[in-house]
């Protein structure tokens, strides 16, 4: 479960290590730089877009990624029961299984973030 109310470190380490991902990808790319950034991120990564999207200008301020449009792919949360094998969307962590109500779930998807795709120049 994702708190509300709280502090926007998370989002600023996931935006910092984006812009790694980003610079480490024009170094071998060639690439000076980037107009658009698409990520992948999981509804269950606990991630607020739109403190992502301050981060992430905030932090690729001066970079090759200054002023990029930031697209956010949000990725449904998938579980598997290991009960009764069941997989089916989770909304939420710690949610139950709705075939047998057991909580014995795993996250099977929905719960990380990846710099899917950039536009460049």
């Amino acid at each position: 479960m994702c708190s509300g109310e709280r502090p926007i470190m998370h989002e600023m380490s996931l935006a910092e290590s984006a812009l790694q991902i980003i610079e480490d990808a024009a170094q071998k790319q060639g690439f000076t730089r980037v107009k658009t950034v698409w990520l992948e991120v999981g509804q269950l990564a606990c991630v607020e877009p739109d403190a992502m999207r301050f981060c992430f200008d905030a932090v690729t301020r001066g970079s090759l990624a200054e002023q990029a449009r930031l697209e956010i792919i949000e990725v449904a949360g998938q579980g598997r029961c290991a009960k009764c094998a069941q997989d089916f969307p989770l909304t939420a962590l710690y949610e139950a299984c709705p075939e047998c109500g057991s909580y014995d779930v795993k996250v099977t998807g929905g719960n990380g973030m990846c710099v899917k795709e950039l536009e460049v120049e």
